[in-house]
């Protein structure tokens, strides 16, 4: 999973293509037969933690947004169920230049979107177009994925300000698109993977004012493609969202290239509160839900229900803004805070079985995770030294987190910022607790707004590669951490452009090691498996660890 990714999509990916055609439809079978034989038809009910934040995948940021954009829509290329390995989408092949600045992608041909309009390199090129062209600085600062992958817009209005990375796409013909970038990037292919570069209908876009969207204080607001027509191709189509009942509604697409869906309608019912998540379950009034209490996963499983726990990959950290708080801007108090965690205990008390303190800023799952590393040790005597010897023994912090959610690395922000709050207050840091709903509020707060000092945020490789954690959280000026250090941007920079493996690989191993001892903008906290909870006759669910799950699979008996 680490190694072969990078060796056939960097050295084999002529031949990688080939076999990629070759298996194009076989992929879908492979899932079906996964999924076992179970009955078709019907409506699967799954609670979610939390409520979407739009339909439009370009302005998705958070795992409850992508889960039914991924239902909705494909990508050029995806990843096979149950692993970061790269498959065949709406692209059967994939080939790059021999100095990786061009990718030519074959496309499937008599793909249809969901309005009935034809799927081709046509449209693959829109809707290229019109991500490097978003029109203005809200549009551009919610297309965080976006911003992180290819680095800057035609007219960079927001926090990106480099030169972009993609430069042109064309189309030769309906079933063939070339992608030109003004530079290598170790990211791809598997970035291009990325539900956020989901391939929407020209037509919807254009009828639907996609690019409608308004910052209004620290709210953003969305047209009407992203709150009630998003069109896409893939298994599932949008039919309703009841903001009262919480209640988002898919139905299965009949004319779907793929395997067809096994059930009629999928329903996500948002349930911030985990333990009514859990109780509906024992209701019979869902059919699943996600990030199972990791206190009950054996009962769950005692009471005959099933719970499918992901592998670990993914981070949890507690986030440092240099921008708000002078004292932040002097690495001895960010030193101080890392030795007040104790994240031993908090990895013990408030994480499930198979979580582990964190190192570093990757899973140990990734190539370029510097194994000599080890965890800043708990020292709270250390960190008061260092406070005293900063001048900020009397340091008071704005720390944000949030509520009403539930993450795959953090499944109870309460209980775990309670833990830090606490750490912090025992070396004699005040702390402001400001605790934000997840969406409408806390995201925009960190990510967009940057009002806070400190916060608790992480993050879910959305494929394997070291810059989709690192060139994420710190390749930029981000209002996230409000770095403005060029050495470091350029020092990621350097390691994503390096495409071979060894030393794209050892490039970022450096990089963590620097992170740590030379900026240390964050504090990383732990990695920890996170589960899914299904009735005993829910068949086809097949958890992955990007949190990638596809519901087209999955059966009611």
């Amino acid at each position: 999973m680490r190694s072969a990714r990078r060796l056939s999509a960097l050295f084999a990916a002529g031949a990688l293509a080939v076999t990629l055609a070759a298996c194009a439809q076989s992929e879908r079978g492979d899932g079906a037969a996964q999924g076992g034989s179970g009955a078709t038809g019907g409506t699967l009910v799954f609670g979610v933690p939390g409520a979407p934040d739009n339909f439009d995948p370009i302005f998705a940021q958070d795992g409850e947004t992508f889960r039914p954009a991924r239902q909705m829509y494909d990508t050029l290329i995806t990843y096979k169920q149950g692993t970061a390995e790269l498959a065949p989408a709406l692209a059967l092949e994939w080939t790059p230049s021999a100095d990786f600045t061009e990718w030519t992608f074959k496309l499937r041909e008599g793909v249809k979107f969901h309005d009935g309009t034809d799927f081709n390199a046509e449209a693959v090129c829109f809707n290229f177009n019109r991500w490097v062209n978003l029109p203005n600085a809200a549009a551009q600062a919610q297309a965080i994925y976006y911003s992180d992958t290819f680095e800057g817009f035609t007219n960079n209005q927001a926090s990106a300000t480099g030169t972009p990375v993609f430069n042109s796409c064309a189309a030769p013909d309906p079933a063939t698109a070339v992608i030109k970038l003004n530079k290598a990037k170790g990211a791809f292919p598997a970035a291009f993977g990325l539900t956020s570069l989901s391939i929407s209908s020209p037509a919807a876009l254009q009828q639907y004012n996609a690019d409608q969207i308004e910052q209004s204080g620290e709210a953003f607001t969305y047209g009407p493609y992203a709150t009630e027509h998003p069109t896409g191709t893939g298994p599932f189509k949008f039919e309703s969202y009841d903001r009262t009942a919480n209640v988002i509604t898919l139905v299965r697409n009949p004319d779907y290239w793929g395997e067809p869906a096994k059930v009629d309608r999928l329903i996500f019912r948002v349930i911030p509160d985990e333990n009514a998540r859990k109780q509906e379950l024992q209701a019979g009034t869902i059919d699943g839900y996600d990030y199972p209490s990791p206190a009950d996963w054996e009962s769950l499983k005692s009471s005959g229900y099933n719970v499918l726990v992901r592998p670990v990959f993914n981070i949890l950290y507690m986030g440092i803004n240099q921008k708000n708080n002078p004292a932040l801007q002097d690495i001895r108090v960010r030193q101080a805070l890392a030795y007040a965690i104790d994240r031993e205990s908090l990895v013990r008390n408030q994480l499930p079985e198979g979580a582990v303190v964190a190192t570093q800023f990757l899973p140990e799952t990734v190539d370029g995770y510097a194994s000599d590393l080890q965890p800043i040790p708990y020292d709270p005597e250390r960190a008061k030294a260092l406070l005293a010897e900063a001048g900020q023994s009397n340091l008071t912090v704005n720390f944000y987190y949030p509520t009403e959610v539930t993450r795959p690395y953090m499944p109870n922000p309460t209980n775990i910022f309670t833990a830090l709050q606490e750490n912090l207050r025992q070396v004699g840091i005040t702390v402001n607790a400001v605790p934000q709903p997840w969406n409408g509020g806390y995201l925009d707060s960190i990510t967009a707004n940057g009002v806070h000092d400190l916060h608790l945020l992480g993050w879910t490789g959305d494929y394997n590669d070291a810059g989709n954690f690192l060139g994420t959280f710190f390749g930029r000026n981000k209002p996230e951490f409000g770095i403005t250090d060029q050495a470091l941007f350029q020092q990621v920079g350097a390691a994503d452009a390096t495409v071979d493996p060894a030393g794209h690989a050892a490039a970022y191993e450096q990089v963590n090691r620097d992170l740590m001892a030379k900026y240390l903008p964050a504090v990383p906290l732990s990695s920890s498996p996170p589960a899914i909870v299904v009735r005993e006759n829910v068949t086809g669910l097949i958890p992955s660890p990007l949190t990638d799950e596809r519901f087209y699979t999955v059966s009611k008996g």
